[in-house]
């Protein structure tokens, strides 16, 4: 039950959630809640206000002029239809309740973990060059989707885009477990004639392997990164696997 003093906003629409997020201060997101519900409930959140997307129409797919664009609040559940590698990896995100209820922005927009990683979808969609469509402190702007995660404080994410690749891969440590964290994923796409390679969980969110994009050499990766511990696998360990994945992820792309 909510508490007496928390403002909650239901915005019906894109415009109005947009204008009841106004530049952030205060405001919790609550989409899918997979991630909030837990922090609301063992008060280690205690919002002033809370804006509630379920209803916002955020929640669409479009395919239009040989793009793609995803409202912030579609279902990961959705993504499994999409293209690769996105579709790959939404189909590994936690199990099959998680991704019926967690949300695209959700997933992109959530904080780095204090023991585990997020941002499973964050690598296939800087692979395939997402660019984000968010709204906040001084208006609406369209930027890379890897500035966009760079800094998403106090910004409300409304929906991404991207063009369909010519080919894909995917590569991720998997563990038996029906609803697994991801330890470190490897997405690459080549759109275009451009290739583009990028990883999660090797830091607090994904990141481009630039190194990789210009040799092709999937040891070059732990230039662009320097994996850390947490509680999934040590820095020892990523380091590892990581070219592994690599090497992988470009096989779909070659």
């Amino acid at each position: 039950m909510a508490r007496p003093d928390v403002e909650i906003l239901t915005p019906s629409s894109p415009a109005s959630a947009t204008q009841a997020f106004g530049d952030g201060a205060g405001i919790t997101v609550l989409a899918g809640g997979t991630i909030v519900m837990p922090e609301l409930t063992s008060a280690r959140l205690r919002p002033e206000r809370v804006l509630l997307l379920a209803r916002s129409g955020l929640d669409r797919i479009e395919r239009s002029g040989g793009a793609v664009t995803i409202g912030a609040g579609v279902r990961v559940a959705a993504l499994e239809a999409l293209d690769e590698p996105l579709a790959t990896a939404a189909r590994h995100v936690g199990d099959p309740e998680v991704r019926a209820q967690a949300t695209l922005g959700g997933n992109l927009c959530a904080p780095p973990g204090a023991e585990t990683p997020r941002g499973d979808l964050q690598a296939p969609l800087l692979a395939l060059g997402a660019r984000a469509r968010s709204t906040g402190a001084g208006g609406e702007r369209t930027e890379p989707l890897e500035d966009f995660v760079a800094d998403s404080r106090r910004r409300l994410l409304l929906d991404i885009s991207y063009e369909p690749p010519d080919a894909a891969g995917y590569a991720a440590v998997r563990r038996p477990h029906s609803h697994h964290y991801t330890i470190l994923a490897v997405a690459a796409a080549r759109t275009k004639g451009e290739l583009r390679v990028a990883v999660t969980g090797a830091g607090p969110h994904a990141v481009r392997l630039r190194a990789v994009e210009r040799s092709g050499n999937p040891d070059d990766a732990l230039k662009d990164v320097d994996p850390q511990d947490d509680a999934l696998a040590s820095a020892w360990y990523r380091k590892r696997v990581l070219p592994k994945l690599v090497a992988r992820a470009l096989e779909g792309v070659r």
